[in-house]
Parts: C-alpha cells; sequence; structure tokens
C-alpha cells in the first residue's frame, strides 16, 4: 500500500520541482503589480534586487524602474515604440527600407 513512499527507483516522485529565485521573480513580476526593491530583498533573500533585475533584462524581458519618495519598484511592460525604434536602428544602422 504505501511502496511508492520506500521507492528507491526515483520512479514515483510526490514533490514539485524547486523553482530558481530568478523564476520566482519573474512570476511574481509577471503577475502585473509593481514590486519594491525592499520586498525583492526582504521575499527572496537577495543580495542585490537590482542585479538580478538587469538578468531578467539581459534575458529580453522589458522591466520599468519606478523612483519614488516611498523607494524603488519594478514592474514588467511593452516596450514603447522609441524603445524599439532605437534598437532597431542600433542593429541596422540608419539604412531605410527598400534602399
Amino acid at each position: 500500500m504505501f511502496n511508492f513512499l520506500f521507492n528507491n527507483k526515483g520512479e514515483d516522485k510526490m514533490a514539485r520541482a524547486k523553482l530558481s529565485k530568478t523564476q520566482k521573480v519573474l512570476n511574481l513580476l509577471t503577475k502585473g503589480e509593481s514590486v519594491s526593491w525592499k520586498a525583492l530583498r526582504n521575499k527572496f533573500d537577495l543580495r542585490s534586487p537590482t542585479q538580478m533585475i538587469g538578468k531578467l533584462r539581459n534575458q529580453g524581458i522589458m522591466i520599468y524602474t519606478n523612483r519614488s519618495s516611498k523607494g524603488v519598484s519594478y514592474r514588467v511592460g511593452t516596450p514603447s515604440k522609441a524603445v524599439i525604434a532605437a534598437g532597431q536602428k542600433a542593429i541596422f544602422g540608419n539604412t531605410a527600407y527598400g534602399a
């Protein structure tokens, strides 16, 4: 009856896969709400939340920084046309279409 508890073959696993801190932060940000620097530091035990945000940005996720008198917070958003245009200009230069 309880053979699954003592199975050493590893066939029957009852635990979930452990998520990395990066994935946990990404999951929190993609819920759509702003997350403060302090909340990231305390909830996920990060030494540098700014470094984690930089890592996610390098993966291509558009994360905006909001600075206010309450502190720094982060949110995920869609890039503006200006950001996309600047990226295309950096990659392709000033060549016009069809030229």
